[in-house]
């Protein structure tokens, strides 16, 4: 089964100057004059297609540096809390990825037929009703 990816987005403008455009440019690999437009024109897109923990690593990066980063879920949409904490139990909207596989998701249990099958995925500690 395939796992979702992730979007890095920048939500506004930083007061960090030089700090929060090196975190920009060692999360993009950007010159530091397109780490400026970057953070200029945000809300934007920092990196798409990225796996949870490097999303979340990075978004943790830029907030450290001031600047205001959030993480969202490809598959589902649904943005990830500041504290990286998953987000609630509500439906993801991929039709591909059982909600409780999601790793943006608060859910640790899971009775579908690849866990039922396979055993829970990492993350997962039991199945619902065992």
């Amino acid at each position: 089964m395939e796992d979702p990816q992730f979007t890095i987005v920048v939500n506004g403008g930083s007061p960090g100057g030089a700090t929060a455009l090196k975190a920009v440019r060692a999360v993009t690999g950007l010159s530091l004059w397109h780490s400026k437009r970057l953070l200029d024109s945000a809300p934007a897109t920092v990196r798409e297609d990225v796996p949870f923990e490097i999303a979340a690593t990075a978004a943790r990066q830029l907030r450290r540096a001031g600047v205001p980063a959030s993480v969202r879920c490809d598959w589902c949409r649904r943005t990830l809390p500041d504290d990286g904490t998953p987000v609630d139990r509500g439906p993801c909207t991929s039709w591909a990825w059982p909600t409780a596989h999601c790793q943006a998701n608060s859910l640790t249990t899971c009775d579908c037929g690849y866990c039922t099958a396979y055993g829970p995925l990492p993350g997962h500690t039991a199945h619902h009703g065992t």
